[in-house]
């Protein structure tokens, strides 16, 4: 499988063009803002995408820095993410966080991973997420996707997205780290789907080893 991985991250290059890309990459877009991949990226999670992006954009046009964020009630801020999942909660957590990004950062989202995973509520994967869309280091964020889709085409054998964090990186040259996520996500959405995916469409289905699928399309 190892020596395959060349062949099938060109091939996904191809075939994912034919789809949209993941939110947070579209938010990101080719400069990147590292706070709003850190709020998109929050908003995201337990949320389709289009509902994702359409909150996005709804609430960096009231406030896209932490400085304008702390200025907005919670209120308003459910308001501008609604109908994002647990929009209540996350509301919350993005006052918190700019708070925190202000009171100990000056304002600016940190640029460790370490720093990123201090901040209250980030999770590996929206601190690679962070790193690799916002500042441009090469990180391998794990979602249920990537997890699902390494696991299924037998790259690595993992139980849970932190291990197969660590394991892709022992066998993932890290020319492809950053792309992974972005090329995984786009598969697993459209393809790669959890229940039932859609093998006879596949363009790396003869590289797949197809581990517990019991049913495709």
């Amino acid at each position: 499988m190892e020596k395959d991985i060349d062949k099938i991250v060109e091939i996904l290059k191809n075939e994912c063009a034919k789809f949209n890309e993941p939110v947070v990459s579209k938010i990101a877009g080719d400069n990147g803002n590292p706070y709003k991949v850190l709020i998109s990226t929050l908003l995201s999670l337990r949320t389709k995408d289009d509902v994702t992006l359409k909150a996005s954009e709804r609430l960096f046009s009231l406030a896209d820095n932490p400085y304008e964020m702390v200025e907005l009630s919670k209120e308003y801020i459910e308001k501008a993410i609604y109908p994002v999942g647990f929009y209540h909660r996350k509301a919350q957590q993005i006052l918190d966080i700019s708070k925190e990004i202000i009171k100990k950062y000056n304002g600016r989202v940190p640029p460790s991973l370490e720093e990123l995973l201090s901040l209250k509520g980030v999770g590996r994967k929206t601190a690679n997420l962070v790193l690799s869309e916002g500042f441009g280091v090469k990180s391998i964020a794990v979602d249920t996707h990537v997890h699902r889709i390494s696991n299924r085409i037998g790259l690595v054998k993992t139980k849970n997205p932190e291990e197969t964090e660590f394991a892709l990186m022992k066998v993932l040259p890290k020319k492809y780290w950053t792309i992974f996520n972005k090329l995984l996500v786009t598969l697993g959405q459209n393809i790669c789907t959890p229940i039932s995916p859609k093998c006879s469409v596949c363009k790396i289905e003869t590289y797949c080893k197809k581990v517990n699928v019991l049913k495709s399309r």
